[in-house]
C-alpha cells in the first residue's frame, strides 16, 4: 500500500530524475518513487518519466542554507533521499542517500539494465567530503617532469572524451575501472567536493581547480606512465572524490558547460598545474586553495581569478585547452540567433534533427542553414531538456552540449527512421 508523507520544511531544495538506457535513450513510463533515507518505507512523492525520460521538477524538505556556508557548523547541511526507479523491460534500480541542499536544483542521472542483463548495482552514496571522514591529499609537485626517456606524454593540451576513473586506491586491483565523459566527471567531483549553495565565483574558482588537476593527470599520463590501466582514482588521498552514480546539482552543471575547456597555468610551463586543494577545515594546506576559505572569499565579493591568486599566487591564470576531443565540429567563437545563417547553422540543424528522432519533444528541423524561429524552438526545447537557460540561442555552452549528445545518439541511431 502507498502512502503519501507530507513532510513540514520552510526550507526546500529540488529533484528532478533522468531516465535513460545503458544506450542512453530516454525511458518513457518510468516508476520514480522517493522516500526520505531515514524513513524509507514512507513514500513522499511517485513521479512518471515523460517521452525524455524525466520526471517533473519536485520540492523537497532541506535544512536552512547557512548550514552550507557556515564553516564551523557541524549540522549535515542537506537531507537525503532514497530513489526507487521501475520500468517495463528494464531492472529496478534503487539509489540511496541522493543529496537535497536548499535552493537548489538536484539532477539525479539513471541509467537502466535491460531485464536479465545481470549488470545492475544498487547505488550508495557516501557523505559529502565536506562532512564524511576522508584521507586527506598526499602532497605532489604542481608540475610534473616530463622529459624523461620513454614517457607517454601529450604534446598538447587536449579535453578528453572520456576519463578512466579506477574507483579505489591505485594499488587496489579490485577495484573497479569507470568510462566516464570528461564534462560529467567534473560535475560529479565538484557536487562531491564543495556545496552547490556557494557563490558561482567560487564554484568556477573550485571547479577550475578540478579541471586543472584532472588535465594534468591526462595530460601527462601519470597513471599510465607507471604502468596503471586508468587516468584517475576516486581516492582523496592521491586524487579527487568521484563517487558512482551520485546526484549533481544544476549550479555546478552549469559552471562546467559554461567553462569546461579550460585549465590554470603558470607562466612558460605547458602543462596544466597539478592544483591541489583541501577543505581548510579539518586540514589545512598553505598554498592549496582552501575550499570552504574560497566560499568566504566569495561570499566577500571575491572574483574567480581572485580567489585562485589568493590561493596560488599572482603569477597563475586561465588558459583554453587546444583541442576538445570526441566533438565533431568546433564552436566557431561567437553566438548563432535568429537571423544568423551558413554552415555552422546547417550543422547545428542537422545535429539536433538527430537527437530529435530520441528525444521526440525537440521539434524535427530541416538543414537549411537559416535560423529562423523553428531552429529557436528547437533549441528550446533541447535546453530544458538538458538543464541548460532557455534562450533559444546556441551559445558556447549549447553548442557543445548539442555535439555531447549527438555524439551520443549517433552510436545508437542508425535504426530510427527519418
Amino acid at each position: 500500500m502507498l502512502i503519501k508523507m507530507e513532510v513540514e520544511s520552510s526550507y526546500t531544495g529540488k529533484l528532478q530524475v533522468n531516465v535513460v538506457t545503458r544506450e542512453n535513450v530516454p525511458v518513457r513510463d518510468a516508476t520514480v518513487t522517493i522516500a526520505a533515507s531515514d524513513s524509507p518505507n514512507n513514500i513522499i512523492e511517485r513521479l512518471t518519466t515523460n517521452s525524455s525520460g524525466q520526471t517533473e521538477t519536485i520540492e523537497l524538505p532541506a535544512p536552512p542554507i547557512e548550514l552550507s556556508l557556515n564553516e564551523a557548523n557541524t549540522t549535515r547541511p542537506y537531507t537525503t533521499y532514497n530513489i526507487r526507479i521501475e520500468a517495463l523491460g528494464y531492472e529496478t534500480e534503487f539509489i540511496e542517500n541522493a543529496e537535497i541542499l536548499p535552493d537548489v536544483l538536484a539532477i539525479q542521472n539513471v541509467r537502466l539494465t535491460s531485464k536479465n542483463a545481470s549488470l545492475t548495482e544498487d547505488i550508495m552514496i557516501p557523505d559529502h567530503t565536506l562532512y564524511g571522514e576522508y584521507p586527506p591529499k598526499v602532497p605532489e609537485e604542481e608540475i610534473k617532469p616530463v622529459n624523461e626517456p620513454g614517457e607517454i606524454v601529450l604534446s598538447r593540451v587536449v579535453v578528453p572524451e572520456i576519463i578512466v576513473v579506477h574507483d579505489g586506491i591505485p594499488s587496489d586491483s579490485s577495484a573497479q575501472n569507470y568510462y566516464v565523459n570528461y564534462r560529467d566527471y567534473i560535475k560529479n567531483v565538484a557536487s562531491s567536493e564543495i556545496y552547490a549553495t556557494w557563490p558561482t565565483a567560487t564554484i568556477e574558482a573550485n571547479v577550475l581547480a578540478i579541471m586543472s588537476f584532472t588535465l594534468n593527470r591526462v595530460y601527462t599520463e601519470w597513471y599510465r606512465n607507471k604502468g596503471y590501466d586508468f587516468t584517475i582514482t576516486s581516492s582523496t588521498a592521491y586524487d579527487q572524490k568521484w563517487i558512482y552514480g551520485r546526484n549533481i546539482f544544476e549550479s555546478i552543471s552549469l559552471v562546467v558547460d559554461n567553462i569546461f575547456d579550460q585549465y590554470l597555468s603558470r607562466p612558460d610551463v605547458r602543462q596544466p598545474i597539478l592544483t591541489q586543494y583541501c577543505d581548510g577545515k579539518r586540514v589545512t594546506c598553505p598554498n592549496w586553495l582552501s575550499q570552504w576559505g574560497s566560499c568566504n572569499l566569495g561570499e566577500r565579493g571575491y572574483s574567480t581569478i581572485e580567489i585562485i591568486r589568493y590561493y596560488y599566487g599572482d603569477d597563475m591564470y586561465i588558459n583554453t585547452a587546444e583541442q576538445i576531443a570526441g566533438i565533431p565540429i568546433s564552436w566557431p567563437g561567437y553566438d548563432l540567433d535568429i537571423g544568423a545563417s551558413g554552415q555552422k547553422v546547417a550543422q547545428i540543424q542537422e545535429q539536433l534533427d538527430t537527437i530529435a528522432q530520441v528525444y521526440t519533444e525537440i521539434p524535427r528541423l530541416n538543414a537549411d542553414g537559416i535560423y529562423g524561429e523553428n531552429t529557436r524552438d528547437a533549441v528550446k526545447a533541447f535546453q530544458k531538456i538538458f538543464d541548460l537557460p532557455q534562450t533559444g540561442i546556441v551559445d558556447f555552452a549549447t553548442w557543445y552540449k548539442i555535439s555531447q549528445i549527438y555524439v551520443g545518439i549517433t552510436r545508437i541511431a542508425e535504426g530510427i527512421p527519418r
